[in-house]
């Protein structure tokens, strides 16, 4: 069975990162990195990428939806964000 392409998680909603996915990894994907943000508050995306042991450009991906985030990225992140990420299910789009 041949691999279908996977579209990033922007490409899955509307309006990154401001509007639902309806589809259920697009909008845990855009829940996370609206956390990320969140959680990046006024430091510098490089100094958050330095404490984590990341590229820079990885973490700009995340924001903007042209990446899926990988479970080590997110581990890395929440420790250097000193908070959880990962989104917890909410009733909106769970069941999908």
């Amino acid at each position: 069975m041949a691999k279908s392409e996977r579209l990033p998680p922007a490409e899955l909603t509307e309006e990154w990162p401001d509007t639902v996915s309806l589809d259920i990894a697009g909008e845990t994907a855009r829940q996370l990195a609206v956390n990320l943000r969140r959680s990046i508050g006024d430091a510098s995306i490089r100094s958050i990428a330095d404490i984590a042991g990341l590229d820079e450009g990885t973490i700009r991906k995340l924001l903007s939806g042209a990446r899926w985030p990988d479970l080590r990225t997110i581990v890395l992140l929440e420790q250097a964000v000193g908070t959880p990420l990962w989104p917890a299910r909410s009733g909106e789009g769970a069941d999908q």
